[in-house]
């Protein structure tokens, strides 16, 4: 192994530390808890409420001004002993190394020609950071008393990272010194940049997310300095809130479930070398061997020796990579854009159409999504249009006519209109909506593009302005579809045109895949599709090919270890329901160019 550099601390800037009394600061943390943990804001508040807390933010990051742990030398020297590093644990350390890919960061660069679905990575146990690891660790004891490290694992992995970064001894220190020493996590971003994403979906958690890390890290702040179990813990004289920013950071771009070692349950993991992997579209390519307990990776594709290997993170959305990531990934086949739906209870219809949805195994209220491709809605979000514009007469014959148990199984299905006048009315909801959610924007989809071509724009801004105009594209060719689809409906309709009738006969077409899959059947497509990690859907890795997916993004303080938020932003609409004419809905709110690395 290479020779360990020393753990130092370091001051930065030109000035000395500014001398704060420990009541000075302490002070400034309760304050800073208090306003961190009362009740939630007011609607349209939220954002006096983040600069409220970002200020306090500042105020104790000024305070803490000149200290920090760092390491001699820069991330790249330290590349070479974590190399070494790994192939003394026992790790794959050939046919690859890490190399620079210009805008994209550090990754994995092919030394030899590597073949689809070759396994040319692993990595054992040994070499992981986990859930487990830090129960056994310094960290142990006050672990088995804070009920905040019981609940959440993530901030369990963000303290045991800072705990073994500050212990010169630590087996994790070749992983954690080549670790980034900064993100494009919006927690980074200067408030002038999250301006940018104000009316975005990502906006509520970007904030929640902000608010989140300044609660815990005030929380953790007076339980190091308050706690008999923390009185060992090297962090009690070097815990800033750009160390718990740091750590947050690096445990939600790099986390992810893996099994505990005999099998019977999932833990949260940081996962070395492997995580050097950058994004690209494809399918999942990494699994834990249980049998050789390790993390596997095969190729997604053919390599040639000097091109860069990548990874399948999951089907996130753009939202999701700025917020988890900290990057925007420009080809991003999943993109989409989620909208929240729901039947109004005060509506006459109300009880005939919630029970249509139950037995098409879909909610009355649910969040949907418009898609970046096409056809931009899944097959449960057309179920759903279709039953929220039907008459009391189509209601009837899906409930109780001939054949209604079947023909519900028609309902995601394209080729089985009810009518063509609820086809019409579908899509005309859908384009209107789209419209009108277009129309939330303070900008244009142009002036975005204008916007982006100035060369004063800071990175952390043109991801935020990425993420706005790649919302309105989708919206816009949302809207585009729904005109197309509803002038064809409008000529049927007008025409005469004969509906094709489903027969019974008809349900081989209905056993096959996608859209023609029985919609009772399948999940909603929306929570289905969130697999990778950090997700409120990451998956559970029981056994050798079970899919790894790279990138937690389990929100710290959301008291999930994997956690999607999923606060609504109202575009229009009482209650949040929209209402059978169309007049109410609601959408959920939900980069350096292509890394986290």
């Amino acid at each position: 192994m290479g020779k360990k550099s020393r753990v130092k601390t370091q001051k930065s800037g030109t000035g000395a530390t500014a001398l704060v009394s420990p009541k000075e600061m302490m002070n400034l943390i309760s304050e800073l808890l208090q306003k961190c943990s009362g009740s939630a804001p007011s609607t349209g508040k939220e954002w006096e409420e983040y600069v409220q807390i970002r200020a306090l933010v500042e105020k104790i990051r000024k305070k803490q001004k000149g200290v920090s742990v760092a390491f001699e030398g820069s991330r790249e020297e330290h590349f070479p002993e974590l190399m070494a590093w790994a192939a003394e644990c026992g790790a794959s350390c050939s046919g690859f190394e890490i190399a620079k890919f210009g805008g994209e960061g550090y990754g994995l660069r092919a030394t030899r020609d590597i073949k689809a679905e070759e396994l040319f990575l692993w990595i054992p146990r040994k070499m992981l950071m986990t859930v487990e690891s830090a129960k056994n660790s310094i960290l142990g004891p006050l672990y088995g008393q804070d009920r905040i490290l019981q609940a959440m694992g993530n901030v369990t992995l963000a303290l045991h990272l800072l705990c073994e970064r500050a212990d010169p001894a630590s087996p994790w220190l070749p992983y954690i010194k080549t670790l980034p020493a900064e993100y494009d996590t919006p927690l980074y971003f200067e408030e002038e940049e999250v301006r940018h994403l104000l009316a975005t979906q990502a906006i509520q958690d970007v904030l929640s997310q902000y608010k989140n890390t300044a609660r815990q890290y005030a929380y953790f702040y007076k339980v190091l300095h308050t706690h008999p179990n923390a009185s060992k813990l090297p962090l009690k004289d070097a815990f800033t809130f750009d160390d718990y920013r740091w750590a947050v950071s690096s445990v939600m771009t790099r986390q992810n479930q893996i099994p505990t070692e005999d099998g019977s349950r999932v833990t949260l993991a940081l996962i070395p070398l492997w995580d050097m992997c950058n994004h690209t579209n494809g399918l999942i390519t990494t699994g834990y061997n249980l049998e050789d307990d390790r993390c596997e990776c095969v190729a997604l594709q053919d390599y040639k020796e000097n091109e860069q290997i990548y990874i399948f993170y999951g089907t996130r959305s753009n939202a999701e990579f700025v917020i988890h990531n900290g990057f925007f990934f420009e080809d991003n086949a999943h993109d989409r854009v989620k909208i929240k739906l729901g039947v109004s209870k005060s509506e006459r219809l109300y009880a005939m159409k919630a029970e249509v949805l139950a037995r098409a195994g879909i909610p009355a209220s649910s969040v949907f999504a418009l898609h970046r491709s096409e056809p931009p809605i899944s097959a449960q979000l057309l179920a759903f249009l279709r039953v929220f514009c039907m008459t009391e007469e189509e209601l009837k014959d899906y409930l109780v006519g001939e054949h209604a148990i079947n023909k519900i199984f028609t309902l995601g299905n394209a080729e089985f209109p009810v009518s063509w006048e609820n086809e019409t009315k579908l899509w005309t909801f859908l384009e209107t909506r789209a419209a009108l959610l277009l129309k939330t924007y303070k900008t244009t989809a142009e002036e975005d593009r204008c916007l982006l071509q100035q060369s004063d724009l800071s990175p952390h801004a043109r991801m935020a302005v990425l993420l706005r105009l790649a919302e309105k594209e989708i919206l816009e060719r949302a809207a585009a579809s729904g005109r197309t689809k509803r002038l064809h409906c409008q000529e049927q309709l007008e025409g005469g045109a004969a509906l094709p009738l489903y027969e019974e006969t008809d349900a081989a077409l209905l056993d096959g895949a996608g859209a023609k899959l029985p919609i009772v059947l399948r999940k909603l497509e929306e929570g289905d599709e969130e697999a990778e990690l950090g997700t409120a859907h990451a998956p559970v890795l029981a056994a050798h090919g079970t899919p790894l997916l790279n990138g937690e993004s389990g929100e710290p303080g959301s008291g999930r270890a994997c956690t999607q938020l999923e606060d609504g932003k109202e575009a229009a609409g009482e209650n949040g329901e929209a209402s059978a004419q169309g007049d109410e809905a609601m959408t959920e709110r939900n980069g350096s160019e292509n890394n986290r690395n």
